[in-house]
């Protein structure tokens, strides 16, 4: 972790400085991605190691399995989607977590026909609300959080979408899925750290 800003908040008392510095592209399903250290083209390429999904998002997912199974004309039947050991984690809304399993290069979500994450696609086109069902993780990236902490996630150098010059800020393009997530008190705490951040560049 580089750099962190003091915040008044219940849970979280920190937030890395550069989550109000570095950039990201905004909307990734209009960016091609490749990865930084091979230059490899590989769109979706964040997505290619799976993820660690809530207990209860899991649940959420297996939910709406039937809408999430029309897509993925390529992958495995529900029950090889997820790891099947929970782990415990305290940072995770229910307390523990599994995992998405891979298939072919990338997370399970990804076998299908286009771009982008099935759960999002089902989402859009049978009109569930991703909230509480897309893994949290995800539509964070490339923020994520531990104890007391807002931060960059480790892997955010990796790929092109990251630094594109034109772009916001990650924590710009995450500020909405933040407030959805932690609630709004973590969004104005947020704000006034961002404003300090840009108080003492600008000195």
């Amino acid at each position: 972790m580089g750099a962190r800003v003091a915040i008044d908040h219940p849970r979280f008392q920190w937030a890395e400085r550069d989550i109000f510095i570095k950039r990201v592209v905004a909307d990734c399903m209009t960016h091609a991605c490749h990865e930084n250290a091979s230059g490899r083209q590989k769109l979706d390429a964040c997505c290619q190691y799976g993820a660690d999904v809530d207990a209860g998002e899991r649940d959420a997912i297996l939910g709406h399995r039937a809408a999430i199974a029309a897509i993925l004309d390529d992958g495995p039947a529900a029950a090889a989607w997820f790891s099947t050991d929970e782990e415990a984690d305290p940072d995770f809304p229910s307390g523990r977590f599994v995992r998405t399993r891979t298939w072919g290069e990338g997370c399970v979500f990804l076998a299908h026909d286009g771009r982008g994450c099935a759960i999002h696609r089902a989402a859009i086109e049978t009109g569930f609300e991703l909230h509480g069902v897309k893994p949290h993780v995800c539509r964070l990236f490339p923020l994520t959080y531990d104890s007391d902490s807002i931060v960059l996630s480790d892997d955010y150098p990796d790929y092109s979408c990251a630094q594109a010059p034109s772009s916001p800020t990650v924590y710009r393009v995450a500020r909405a899925d933040l407030g959805q997530i932690f609630g709004p008190e973590l969004v104005c705490a947020l704000d006034r750290a961002e404003k300090q951040v840009a108080h003492l560049r600008a000195l």
